[in-house]
């Protein structure tokens, strides 16, 4: 598995590339920050942020409903083997997650994240 690095949200482009469980956490957060129908070729792929996770009014109806989408995206990435240790919590407008992620390669690394809507 080989992921090209990020900066700053963008990809880097040059020689060196991301192996193994550095590979894998780049695939999960480039799966998580991928919106439902923003990918032209493939409108039903993506995380569901405003159509399930944030609702019409600004929030999550059901954060354990949240919580399953959110795994059920990290546990499909490639290479991911188990989730443990998943720890959420929603407050003003964005959704934060933290868990351990054991890989095909025999590392477990720290993932966490926030999605949602900055409140300024």
């Amino acid at each position: 598995m080989r992921y090209r690095p990020m900066l700053n949200g963008d990809y880097t482009i040059g020689r060196s590339f991301l192996t193994q469980a550095a590979a894998v956490r780049q695939a999960i957060y480039t799966r998580l920050k991928l919106l439902q129908a923003e990918w032209w070729e493939q409108q039903d792929d993506g995380l569901p942020l405003f159509q399930n996770i944030l609702g019409s009014r600004g929030h999550p109806d059901n954060l354990q409903a949240v919580d399953l989408l959110v795994h059920a995206r990290i546990i499909e990435t490639p290479r991911v083997s188990q989730i443990s240790d998943f720890r959420s919590s929603y407050e003003n407008r964005m959704y934060s997650f933290e868990c351990r992620v054991e890989t095909d390669f025999g590392e477990t690394i720290s993932v966490s994240t926030n999605l949602g809507m900055e409140v300024s």
